[in-house]
């Protein structure tokens, strides 16, 4: 249900929540680029064709365009049009061995100049498994967040709402499909038609589809009911979206008459049983002609006992089953409020049941609903429906309850006021004549009418009127009035104290309902501005929380569904704990897709008012709202609360797609990372395999010689394969945490001379990573070594001791020594220092080169798994750096990288140090 204000009939302006939500849209477009989408009712209708065209005549007007990715089919006339367009050549993406291409959305985005057009085709296409987003039409959205326009097409059968129409009338399963929100941020929509004639025509020319494709489309899907079907789906769902956008278009300025661009009917509905009877003449009649219907319900300031509520509901909920949008506004004047809704909602004609009252109650309130309306409706059609004699029955034309529930401190308040006025009116009376008197009880009535409710103003009228008669007016203490004037005058004073005082209370209940619409759109800016703000999921639900509590007056919580699952959780920010009763009830809601608990027809006896959140066709959560047992919720509240739903809803659905996206790309890295890891794995094993097996081979038949250089080439293969596996064995204990140091107090001198040692013996000792040619890397060595580099060694004789695990720390220094001799030219001097930082408690270890220093893209993934050097050689699994950060931080330090001031990069890591002694050894 909704209160849309698009328009004050009484200002004749538009009003200011239609106004913010223009700005809203107009800012929403100016932030994003512009997207069309080439519409139709089925593949074959010429949507690409009409796209590149377009394309076409954009670049002569001087467009900056690009082709994204269009489908071609084999269609000569569509690729013929594709001639002179720039094309951005597509990404290979590899699933399950089979090589498919997608649009490359990193290549379009980091293109320069950026294009100010792309052309993406098939709107509602799955992308492979490992590209950036799993819906092409979320490659969409980043580039029209990112500034850029985008022409697409699409087939009515992906729409999300209508895929369930057409598996009925084809039977078909849809199972690509656009979310209908996701639509609507099309700015145009150029619908694509052909007659189904002609359609079949191009099917049997091969324009279609080829070969046994087009044969089984003729059988299947290619007929000529169901095109026929397809056809009024597309044109009307397309009529829709031009009513919708002329809707908001004629919203945001004066409405004063309706365009009969289509038929719209609105319904009056009301407490009364015949309102049942009008609900389906005006569902028969919307029906006949085709056209959305509206009912209305009218909230006055006259309360409805619990009976009147019932039936209210019942009826707004019939028509609601029947397919109509509800509308709840609040007036006193039915007439002005039903031709308000009508000019808001563009409806051409109001169905209102007959008035049953007396004619003379008629008259004195301005003619009976019918004769209001007609004399205000303009081009708007008045139906009105006779009662049937049951309604009738129950009708009451004259209700004598009370306006609006007056508290007893107003009656006090008139009393008292009275009373006072009285006793003052015996003071006054002999200087100034009983007439002033009467004038005195009628400025009291008015401006009592300002403070206490109507009822209240009519008793404070008619003592007043009889005070003043029996006390002031002679003969006094009687009822009798012997002048004609005296009567007159007594008459006129009656009169106009009533109608002041009805009046006065009018304005007070119209500046009330106001209020009421004001707070109303006032409340959705401010969710909507908190949602808008919110980082995350928590902060949004937070947010919305923290509003609607107040805002209802009542304790509020959200369930949501558990990663689509079978169950609901209660959000943290919730105030009302749910118990397993009321916890049921939500399930019910959420499993059924309705509306339940309090206020409803189903579990009324709950604490709460249940309502899910439905996007599509699911429900993702559901949102509860509980008042006090005493309290209740208007109609406009549960509306309101509605549309708090709705816009949960959609922050969910955002966060959901949000969500796919991160995992998609998670899952995109993690392929890559897998792939990498078995090229890398099974090439490492491949050559030392292979020396290995040569050598196994040749070594019986060889001379002593020869058998000396293959037993070798064995060990070199051998150390090869163990360093391999000891590192494939130390990442998995890193990650598993299954590597325990082993700390002592240390020689920062002894396990520097054994590293260099260690590189002396054997080149590469075991576990040694070099930087971009990981130590397991069965490539050759490289040529050059440490021996080719001048080593300049600075570390104090009286560096202190320091605990730490002296094996990893000899693999550490062994393997920053021999990354720098790799990546710096022969005879560059590499620089080893060591000290002590005691304003930080840390010993530190730096190995600096003089060489090219450090690749920019590598900095932010220098010590990453799997990470390797864009000019590094080929081999290796990237494994290197990771497994050294790994043995700092097993020992509670840190490694750093960095640029050395004089050219080259340094390498900095950091030991937490504590002087001997304080320090408990194990």
């Amino acid at each position: 249900m909704s209160d849309p204000a698009p328009y004050d009939a009484s200002a004749n302006r538009p009003s200011p929540d239609a106004l913010l939500a223009a700005l809203r849209r107009d800012e929403a477009r100016a932030r994003r680029g512009q997207l069309k989408v080439f519409f139709g009712m089925c593949p074959g209708v010429g949507k690409t064709y009409a796209m590149l065209r377009a394309a076409q005549q954009e670049l002569r007007d001087g467009t900056d365009l690009v082709v994204g990715l269009v489908e071609t089919h084999g269609r000569a006339d569509t690729e013929a049009l594709l001639a002179g367009l720039p094309i951005l050549p597509r990404k290979p993406v590899t699933h399950r061995g089979t090589v498919l291409h997608e649009l490359d959305l990193e290549a379009l985005l980091a293109r320069q100049p950026r294009p100010k057009l792309v052309l993406v085709d098939e709107f509602a296409h799955t992308n492979a498994p490992g590209s950036r987003h799993p819906k092409r039409y979320q490659d969409v959205i980043e580039l029209l967040d990112a500034g850029l326009d985008v022409f697409t097409t699409l087939n009515v059968q992906h729409i999300e709402s209508r895929a369930d129409a057409v598996r009925q009338i084809t039977g078909a399963t849809v199972h690509e499909t656009v979310p209908d929100s996701v639509f609507e941020l099309a700015d145009q929509i150029e619908l694509i038609d052909l007659p189904p004639e002609t359609l079949l025509e191009r099917l049997r020319e091969g324009k279609v589809y080829l070969g046994d494709r087009a044969t089984a489309a003729a059988e299947g899907f290619f007929k000529d009911a169901h095109l026929t079907a397809l056809r009024e789906l597309s044109l009307r769902f397309v009529a829709e979206r031009v009513d919708k956008r002329l809707r908001e278009l004629r919203a945001a300025g004066p409405v004063q008459t309706v365009w009969r661009s289509g038929e719209r009917l609105l319904v009056a509905v009301g407490p009364s049983p015949s309102s049942t009877q009008l609900v389906r003449w005006t569902r028969r009649m919307a029906a006949a002609q085709g056209a959305a219907w509206i009912a209305v319900s009218v909230e006055s300031s006259r309360p409805l006992d619990a009976e009147g509520r019932r039936r209210l509901e019942q009826n707004l909920a019939l028509a609601r089953e029947l397919g109509a949008e509800i509308v709840v506004t609040h007036a006193d004047n039915i007439a002005s409020a039903l031709i308000r809704v009508a000019l808001q909602n563009h409806a051409t004609q109001i169905v209102v049941g007959q008035s049953r009252s007396p004619r003379w109650l008629d008259f004195f309130r301005g003619g009976s609903l019918v004769q209001r309306l007609l004399r205000r409706s303009g081009p708007i059609d008045i139906y009105v429906v006779p009662s049937e004699r049951a309604a009738e029955a129950a009708r009451t034309w004259l209700d004598l309850r009370p306006a609006a529930n007056s508290p007893a401190h107003e009656y006090a308040e008139v009393a008292v006021t009275l009373a006072l006025l009285t006793l003052a009116g015996w003071f006054v009376v002999p200087h100034a004549g009983y007439i002033s008197i009467g004038l005195l009880y009628l400025l009291a009535v008015i401006a009592l009418s300002l403070r206490v409710g109507r009822w209240p103003v009519l008793v404070a009228g008619i003592v007043s009127a009889l005070t003043w008669n029996f006390l002031f007016i002679p003969p006094l203490f009687t009822f009798v009035i012997e002048k004609f004037e005296d009567g007159l005058m007594f008459a006129t004073y009656f009169a106009v104290a009533l109608i002041a005082g009805q009046l006065t209370a009018r304005i007070r209940a119209s500046e009330r309902h106001e209020r009421l619409r004001e707070e109303r759109a006032t409340a959705l800016f401010h969710l909507t501005q908190a949602l808008s703000a919110a980082r995350t999921l928590d902060d949004a639900v937070f947010a919305a929380l923290r509003q609607a509590d107040p805002l209802f007056a009542a304790k509020t919580a959200l369930l949501l569904d558990h990663e689509g699952g079978n169950t609901l959780t209660a959000h943290f920010a919730g105030s009302f704990t749910l118990t397993e009763k009321e916890s049921g009830v939500a399930d019910w809601a959420w499993r059924n897709r309705k509306k339940a608990g309090r206020f409803t027809d189903t579990l009324p006896s709950s604490e709460g008012f249940y309502l899910p959140l439905l996007r599509e066709d699911q429900a993702v959560g559901v949102f509860v709202v509980r008042v006090a047992p005493e309290a209740t919720l208007t109609l406009a509240q549960r509306d309101l609360a509605e549309s708090f739903a709705t816009q949960l809803a959609l922050v969910i659905e955002r966060e959901q797609l949000r969500a796919a996206g991160d995992r998609e790309k998670l899952l995109a890295e993690s392929d890559k990372l897998h792939r990498a890891l078995l090229d890398g794995v099974s090439h490492e094993l491949k050559t030392p395999l292979a020396v290995l097996g040569a050598a196994a081979e040749n070594l019986a038949t060889a001379d002593a010689p020869t058998r000396a250089a293959l037993a070798t080439e064995i060990r070199t293969a051998t150390r090869r394969l163990n360093r391999l596996v000891n590192n494939l064995l130390d990442q998995t204990r890193l990650e598993s945490g299954a590597l325990k140091p082993k700390l002592d107090w240390c020689d920062a001198h002894d396990f520097v001379n054994a590293a260099l040692d260690g590189i002396r013996d054997s080149g590469t000792p075991p576990g040694t990573v070099i930087l971009g040619v990981d130590p397991e890397s069965s490539a050759p060595p490289p040529h050059d070594s440490l021996a080719d580099h001048p080593l300049e060694i600075s570390i104090p004789d009286d560096l202190p001791l320091f605990r730490a695990d002296t094996a990893l720390m000899e693999q550490v220094i062994a393997n920053l020594l021999l990354n720098a001799a790799h990546h710096t030219p022969a005879a560059t001097p590499i620089f080893l220092a060591a000290g002590v930082d005691h304003a930080r408690a840390r010993v530190f270890f730096t190995v600096a080169d003089r060489g090219p220093g450090l690749p920019p893209a590598m900095r932010d993934r220098l010590f990453q798994k799997f990470q390797r050097g864009d000019e590094a050689r080929a081999g290796g699994l990237g494994l290197g750096l990771s497994i050294i950060r790994g043995f700092v931080m097993a020992q509670g330090g840190e490694i750093v990288a960095g640029e050395n001031p004089g050219g080259g990069a340094v390498f900095t890591v950091y030991l937490p140090y504590a002087p001997h002694g304080n320090v408990p050894t194990e």
